[in-house]
């Protein structure tokens, strides 16, 4: 089994990045050039962007956030937001992201995954899912922020996207986001049961604990961070430290 990777989430809108609870009520954090030098420098494994509010403008625009993050930053980006068809991904990617993360468009049009993995190939490809329970049991696929319905079941729709040629999900808990109280593993654990592609658990991260519990319970292949980052509660570095010492196969870094 691979190695589970230590990834950090940065949530953008306009110039800004931001943070939220439950993607709602955004707060300004600062710069994102300066928190994704400090989380490379700290040793993160990979950095996640996505622009909150491209699917609302029908563009993302962080091809610039991402073209300056490439010159100073020298680990795998997967950028996410508004990518409605091939050419919005060769944009970003030319300007030096290494996987693109589709949601909106993918669910009104599940055949762009297809045509992303047949130009990119599927490595290149990833499902960004904003998954809330439903009463009843289960969980629905929402876009926009967790507040457009789908009417997708998340397990069903991983499927899918699989088979239609994403290579990673980014799975994103709408109930636990912004939280810090823990993921929702029950969710995860779903997901890892019914795809052999590799599963980014996002939403919801407090603690060492809570990346513990994932991994061991839910099976993630890699953790989101965002808010125990962006508040200093934790360095990636002491993460991995605590995640080393329990046992976890996480990269070594000197």
């Amino acid at each position: 089994m691979a190695k589970v990777r230590l990834a950090a989430r940065l949530d953008i809108k306009g110039p800004n990045l931001i943070k939220g609870v439950h993607l709602e009520g955004l707060r300004v954090i600062g710069d994102p050039q300066e928190y994704a030098r400090k989380y490379y420098e700290q040793g993160a494994d990979e950095l996640i962007y996505i622009d909150t509010v491209a699917s609302l403008y029908g563009r993302n625009n962080l091809t610039e956030i991402v073209a300056h993050a490439a010159r100073h930053v020298f680990v795998p980006m997967t950028v996410g937001g508004g990518i409605r068809s091939v050419d919005d991904a060769a944009r970003l990617l030319r300007a030096g992201a290494d996987k693109v993360a589709v949601n909106t468009a993918a669910t009104r049009r599940p055949e762009l995954i297809t045509e992303l993995a047949q130009r990119f190939g599927s490595q290149c490809v990833v499902l960004s899912v904003e998954a809330k329970r439903r009463r009843g049991g289960g969980w629905e696929a929402y876009t926009d922020n967790g507040r457009e319905h789908t009417g997708l079941d998340v397990v069903e729709w991983v499927q899918e996207a699989e088979t239609l040629g994403a290579g990673e999900i980014l799975l994103t808990s709408v109930d636990q986001e912004g939280t810090a109280k823990g993921f929702d593993v029950e969710l995860v654990r779903a997901v890892t049961e019914v795809v052999s592609v590799p599963v980014i658990a996002s939403g919801g991260m407090g603690s060492v604990e809570d990346l513990i519990t994932v991994v061991c319970e839910g099976r993630a292949d890699a953790v989101a961070m965002a808010h125990v980052l962006h508040y200093d509660k934790l360095t990636v570095g002491q993460i991995r430290q605590e995640a080393l010492k329990a046992g976890l196969d996480v990269r070594v870094v000197a």
